[in-house]
C-alpha cells in the first residue's frame, strides 16, 4: 500500500490527512486554531501555534492510520494563502503574529499605491488587483511597525514567507526556505509571467529581496522532514495554496473547468490553461498549481466571509450551539421571508472589491425570526458565489470561450444539501459534489505523488475523480434572476 500525507493548514484549523494512492482518506486529525482580533478589521494567528497544531495533527493522523512515517511515500503541504509570517533566520522565532489574509490594516498602503499610479503595473505583472488581501502590503506593515524589523531585514536577518514557507522551514529544521508558484502569486510581489520575484514591485513596497523564499513548481522535491519530528525522513514533494490545491484535487486541469471551495471564505477558480487572461469583471488572475516549470493560470474570485457566517451565527448571535445545527434551523422555515444577510464583516471581495463595506441585514419584518436570519445567512454564501460565477462566465465568453457548464464544489459547507441546491437554483447549472470532498488536502497529496513517481500524469489523476451527487437546478430562470437582483440591491446598501 502506498501512503501520502497531506498537511492542510487552514484559517480556522490545522489538519493532516493520510491518503492511499487511489485518493481515499484513511485517517485524519484536526485541531482548531485561535483567532486573534487586536482591533476591528485586524486578524492574526500565532505562527508557533500554527506549527504546534500542524505537527500534532500529523503525528495523530499517522497513529490513527496505524502506519509509521517510513511507510509514507511523500508529504504535501497546502495552506491558507496571503497570511504573512516573518521570522528571524537565526533563532527561528517569529517577530510578530502572522497577519491573516482577512486582515485589512494595510489598506492605507494600497491607497498610496493606487495614487502613485501603480495599479495597472501590478495587475499586468501579477494578475492581482491592489488590495490589502495580498501579502506584500502586510509584509510592508510588519517592517514599518515592528521595532527594529526593517534594519534586521536589510541586514539579511529576517525571512518572509506565507504559511507554507513557515511550515517547510520548521519541517526541515531551517534547511529550506522556499515556496511554490501558487503561493508566490498571491503576494503582489511575484511576476507570474517569468515565475520570479519582481525587483520593481519589491522596490515599490520597500521590501529587501533577501527576505524572499526560493520559488519552485507546485510538484517538486522541496527537501525532507527532519527524522526526529515524525520518526523518519519524508520527502516533501508538493506545495500549493489551498485554492489552487483544491482546483488540482478536483482534477480541473483543462481550460474552462471551475471549482468552488466553501470554507471560511469561498474561493472560485476557473482554469485558463497556459493563457494569462485578464478579468474585466472584478476577478483576478492567479498562477494555478503547476506540475512542471511551465506556467499555468486561473481566473479567481474570492468571498471573504463564506462558512465564517455560520461561525458568526454560533459565536456572535448564539443562534446555534454548533455549526452542524444550521441546516435544521434554516430548514425550519420555507424560505428567508425576504431577509437578506450580506456578511461584509471585513469588506466585500470579488467581484465588488469594497473594503469599506460592512455587514447588513435587510428585509426584516415583525414576523422575522432567528430561523429566517439563519437561512438568509446560509443563502448569503450561495449569493456571493453566484455573483462570482456570473462574472467568471462573462470573462470566459468575452475571451471567446463557452459559459461555465458545471460547478465542482468542495470544502466543509458543501456537505450542506440545502446550500448546494440553492446554489444550483441560483446558477441554473449543475453543482457537482465529489466522492472525496477533502480536495484541498487531496490536491497536495496528488502533487507530492506526482513529484515522487506515485502518479505518471494528470490524466491518471483525472481517472481517479468521482462524483457523489449532482444538484440540478429546479428554480425558474426569471425567479433566480429576481433573487440575484434583490441580493445586488442589498449589496449596494452595505457602503455608507
Amino acid at each position: 500500500m502506498t501512503y501520502l500525507l497531506a498537511l492542510d493548514q487552514g484559517t480556522s484549523s490545522s489538519r493532516s490527512i493520510v491518503f492511499n494512492a487511489d485518493g481515499q482518506v484513511l485517517a485524519q486529525s484536526q485541531l482548531e486554531l485561535t483567532q486573534i482580533y487586536p482591533q476591528p478589521g485586524w486578524v492574526e494567528h500565532d505562527p508557533q501555534e500554527i506549527w504546534r497544531t500542524q505537527l500534532a495533527t500529523a503525528r495523530d493522523a499517522l497513529a490513527k492510520a496505524g502506519i509509521q512515517a517510513h511507510e509514507v511515500h511523500a508529504l504535501g503541504i497546502t495552506n491558507q494563502r496571503e497570511t504573512t509570517v516573518v521570522w528571524n533566520r537565526t533563532t527561528g522565532l517569529p517577530i510578530h503574529h502572522a497577519i491573516v489574509w482577512q486582515d485589512r490594516r494595510a489598506e492605507p498602503t494600497c491607497v498610496e499605491l493606487r495614487e502613485r499610479g501603480l495599479a495597472a503595473t501590478i495587475q499586468a505583472k501579477t494578475g492581482l488587483l491592489v488590495d490589502a488581501y495580498f501579502s506584500g502590503t502586510k509584509l510592508k506593515w510588519l517592517l514599518d511597525h515592528v521595532p527594529g524589523a526593517r534594519r534586521q531585514a536589510e541586514d539579511g536577518e529576517l525571512a518572509f514567507g506565507t504559511v507554507d514557507s513557515w511550515l517547510i522551514w520548521r519541517l526541515t529544521d531551517g534547511a529550506v526556505h522556499a515556496t511554490d508558484v501558487s503561493n508566490a502569486s498571491r503576494t503582489m510581489l511575484f511576476n507570474v509571467h517569468t515565475n520570479q520575484w519582481d525587483a520593481e514591485l519589491l522596490r515599490a513596497l520597500d521590501i529587501p529581496a533577501n527576505m524572499m523564499p526560493a520559488v519552485k513548481p507546485s510538484s517538486a522535491l522541496y527537501g525532507e522532514v527532519t527524522p526526529d519530528l515524525l520518526g523518519h525522513a519524508i520527502a516533501i514533494g508538493g506545495v500549493a495554496g489551498d485554492q489552487q490545491s483544491a482546483l488540482f484535487g478536483q482534477a480541473c486541469f483543462k481550460a474552462g473547468m471551475v471549482k468552488n471551495t466553501y470554507g471560511t471564505g469561498c474561493f472560485m477558480l476557473m482554469h485558463t490553461g497556459h493563457t494569462f487572461q485578464t478579468s474585466h469583471n472584478g476577478l483576478i488572475t492567479t498562477s494555478a498549481a503547476q506540475a512542471t516549470a511551465r506556467t499555468e493560470f486561473a481566473i479567481e474570485g474570492s468571498v471573504f466571509v463564506g462558512g465564517a457566517v455560520v461561525q458568526w451565527l454560533r459565536d456572535g448571535l448564539h443562534a446555534i450551539q454548533g455549526s452542524g445545527e444550521v441546516q435544521a434551523l434554516a430548514q425550519s422555515v420555507p424560505d428567508s421571508g425576504g431577509v437578506i444577510v450580506v456578511p461584509a464583516f471585513t469588506g466585500l471581495g470579488a467581484p465588488y472589491w469594497k473594503p469599506d463595506a460592512r455587514g447588513t441585514i435587510t428585509g426584516l419584518t415583525r414576523g422575522s425570526t432567528v430561523a429566517h436570519i439563519a437561512r438568509a445567512a446560509l443563502e448569503s454564501i450561495a449569493y456571493q458565489s453566484a455573483a462570482l460565477l456570473q462574472a467568471m462566465s462573462r470573462d470566459a465568453v468575452g475571451a471567446g470561450g463557452a459559459a461555465v457548464a458545471e460547478l465542482r464544489v468542495d470544502g466543509g459547507a458543501c456537505i450542506n444539501d440545502l446550500l448546494m441546491q440553492f446554489q444550483a437554483d441560483l446558477l441554473g447549472i449543475p453543482v457537482v459534489r465529489p466522492a472525496v470532498t477533502e480536495t484541498t488536502a487531496l490536491g497536495a497529496a496528488y502533487l507530492a505523488g506526482l513529484a515522487t513517481g506515485v502518479y505518471k500524469s494528470t490524466d491518471e489523476l483525472s481517472g481517479l475523480w468521482r462524483s457523489e451527487r449532482r444538484f440540478l437546478p429546479t428554480l425558474e430562470t426569471h425567479r433566480a434572476k429576481e433573487l440575484m437582483e434583490r441580493w445586488e440591491h442589498a449589496v449596494r446598501q452595505t457602503v455608507l
